[in-house]
């Protein structure tokens, strides 16, 4: 008995701290030991004009932003000529495809509620571009933005790049209040490493791009960010990340609303895992397989890692396994109430214990909700994000 438990609950620890800190320091080695395949060499001027480039932006009652987000995407250090905004508008009740027009749209298209996916599939369908890139309506990218992510597709083995979200507007009430920033800095590393030595395993909606005939369409409840990487690797092609490709957003201004948009992707997230195709292995290169079972499987699956070692830690001290147990059991309690007092001392070491704790129990609570009710494929703005 005594065993077995020690078993479970060394191995459930031990994969937490993989997916949370060892998987990063094996790709820091990796990086550093093997030939960097992904790093772009420096460029030259291409001998003929770029490729025409589609920017979609899909948009639900967006109308206190879409201006600024058509004038930001005419603005971009793009050939005019070559570039196409297109404004897809999901079911809007608002001014916001009026308002699109009248910052210089060159389509808006006035679609019934169908989702966030259906509606950028019906602008690819209009779309004239060689290369189909995708934005959030809050989304403002930097001016030459549009050119260095455009520019990732002179690899013709590139079927999908992906930009880097810087997150603005965060007083310090708000740092105090969500601590994503600390994790995105996290995550955008282990983004560059994955893209240096092999493809990234997950995207962001606010600056992306694919080739336009090698676009996918997927279910409609199945985003984009965690779709298009894999799939396109399964393709044959890679899935990279451009950091100099720079898009700037508001963060949600506090941690319960980080924690309800995380909940909401992760009920996108499961059917993914579960019936759209990540958890098979069929197309991935080894390495790459091993960057999806690290980086997005055992993270996903976190929560019921931790209560498995809780639980087994729990039997283990019943049973007098030692004092060991007991060291390992304070040091979960002792996470769990500082997460606890974070609402009560708003100490930064306490805040960030609530941060991992809250975000760590979102898949859990996004896998619930997607096995109660289903998830819609139509989409609501985070609060304090517009």
């Amino acid at each position: 008995m005594r065993t077995a438990l020690e078993a479970i609950f060394w191995c459930s620890a031990g994969l937490i701290v993989w997916t949370q800190v060892g998987y990063a320091a094996a790709l820091v080695v990796l990086d550093r030991a093997l030939p960097r395949r992904g790093r772009r060499r420096t460029r030259t001027a291409p001998a003929g004009e770029p490729p025409r480039l589609s920017l979609i932006v899909a948009a639900h009652d967006e109308e206190r932003v879409i201006g600024a987000k058509v004038k930001n995407a005419r603005g971009l250090d793009y050939p005019r000529e070559r570039l196409e905004v297109i404004v897809a508008c999901d079911g809007c009740s608002d001014a916001t495809a009026q308002l699109a027009r009248e910052a210089g749209a060159d389509v808006v298209l006035e679609l019934a509620r169908g989702g966030k996916i259906r509606a950028q599939d019906a602008a690819v369908e209009r779309a004239r571009g060689e290369i189909v890139a995708f934005s959030d309506a809050n989304a403002l990218w930097d001016a030459d933005a549009a050119r260095e992510l455009v520019a990732a597709f002179e690899d013709p083995r590139v079927g999908y790049a992906c930009g880097q979200l810087i997150f603005v507007g965060a007083g310090e009430r708000q740092e105090a209040a969500n601590q994503e920033g600390i994790y995105w800095h996290y995550e955008l590393a282990l983004r560059a490493l994955e893209s240096r030595l092999s493809s990234i395993t997950a995207g962001n909606g606010a600056i992306y791009a694919t080739r336009r005939d090698s676009y996918i369409v997927v279910d409609p409840i199945m985003g984009h960010d965690l779709s298009l990487p894999f799939k396109t690797v399964k393709r044959g092609l890679r899935a990279v990340y451009v950091p100099a490709a720079r898009a700037r957003e508001k963060m949600v201004p506090t941690l319960g609303g980080e924690f309800a948009r995380k909940r909401r992707m992760m009920s996108h997230t499961w059917p993914i895992l579960l019936r759209g195709g990540m958890l098979s292995p069929r197309g991935y290169p080894p390495g790459y397989a091993l960057m999806i079972l690290s980086h997005r499987l055992l993270r996903y699956f976190t929560p019921g890692l931790h209560a498995i070692a809780l639980a087994a830690n729990v039997a283990l001290l019943a049973i007098g396994a030692g004092t060991l147990y007991a060291v390992t059991l304070a040091l979960q309690l002792a996470l769990l109430a500082a997460a606890a007092l974070a609402g009560v001392l708003r100490a930064r070491p306490l805040l960030i214990a609530r941060y991992y704790v809250l975000t760590t129990a979102s898949p859990a609570a996004g896998l619930w909700d997607w096995l109660r009710h289903g998830t819609s494929a139509s989409w609501e703005a985070a609060e304090g994000t517009r």
